[in-house]
């Protein structure tokens, strides 16, 4: 991991110029005092980096020295700034890993395309924390020592302990065979096997975790995208309720912010957008369908309907004029 830290450290050097050693241990997470360490373990290995003392002082490398990358044109530099903008660097507890990557990608380009690429990215906003409406996104907090544990268990195929807290039940160490990672809008997913059974459970709901040194039961190469569909399929199938819908067009995305699942979508006659959609259970499906009012109609099940006009008249009798 120092051999890491020492090439970023020389990377920031060579973009930002004059750094102060507080600068630098902020940049790198470690310690001022690990910070002039490094700085002494560069000088020893022949890295023309020097101080500046002073107010204005600072470490410095000595003009035109740069380190050399190959093999990056413009376009895929611009690509991976772009896909590590935003909040990417929350995914699978990579933050310090990618903008040290991004560093390097930065001092990769050739000097005529560096400013460029660099002004380019800025104008790309990836998965901002607010939608147009200001809905805060939420994401999912996963701890940076439990995704660590989880992350080192999956890469080396390792037995792993976690202590997970289902919803509704009391937490419970387990322990499980990790298959993969997977995020999706946010949330972090582990994909296991606990005694020869499929599990997925929630990372956030993972309270503490432990790499056991015992090698997992698993295969030696994985489809997680085949894996992840299968689990889907089933967990939408199991105890769910599928209601069929017409929809106007302009409250398309407020309906889907509610259901569990899109099965399938298409234009109805009327010019509405007909839905098949999956939520949690009855009343799930009644209350978000409440809030779309006239926009939208359920057509299937005759119980929904049922439900929904008995809502409605009880509304309409509550506000009848008194008189």
């Amino acid at each position: 991991m120092r051999a890491d830290r020492l090439v970023s450290l020389v990377l920031l050097l060579r973009r930002h110029g004059r750094l102060t050693a507080d600068t630098l241990a902020r940049e790198l997470q470690v310690s001022t005092r690990t910070v002039l360490r490094d700085i002494e373990a560069l000088s020893a290995a022949g890295v023309p980096v020097y101080a500046e003392r002073g107010r204005h002082g600072g470490f410095e490398l000595l003009p035109g020295f740069r380190t050399e990358l190959t093999g990056l044109n413009h376009d895929e530099a611009l690509a991976l700034l772009a896909a590590g903008s935003g909040r990417g660097e929350q995914v699978f507890g990579l933050g310090s890993a990618l903008a040290s990557a991004m560093r390097k990608v930065v001092d990769a380009l050739p000097e005529s395309h560096r400013t460029t690429a660099s002004d380019a990215a800025q104008r790309f906003l990836v998965e901002p924390e607010t939608d147009l409406l200001s809905r805060r996104v939420v994401t999912d907090e996963v701890p940076g020592t439990t995704m660590s544990e989880v992350r080192r268990a999956v890469l080396a195929g390792h037995k792993l302990r976690i202590h997970y807290a289902p919803t509704g039940r009391p937490p419970q160490w387990r322990t499980v065979d990790p298959i993969g990672l997977v995020t999706v809008r946010d949330r972090v997913y582990l994909l296991a096997t606990r005694s020869g059974a499929d599990r997925t459970y929630r990372l956030s709901r993972v309270l503490a975790a432990e790499e056991l040194p015992e090698t997992a039961e698993r295969t030696n190469r994985v489809d997680l995208d085949r894996i992840w569909r299968e689990r889907s399929a089933r967990f939408l199938s199991d105890g769910h309720l599928t209601v069929l819908v017409r929809v106007d067009p302009a409250r398309r995305e407020d309906l889907l912010d509610t259901a569990v699942a899109v099965r399938a979508e298409g234009p109805d006659p009327d010019g509405r957008l007909r839905l098949e959609l999956t939520f949690q259970d009855s009343r799930h499906a009644e209350w978000a369908l409440w809030q779309l009012g006239t926009d939208a109609e359920a057509l299937t099940p005759p119980s929904l309907r049922t439900a929904l006009r008995d809502r409605a008249a009880a509304l309409a009798a509550r506000y009848a004029d008194p008189s």
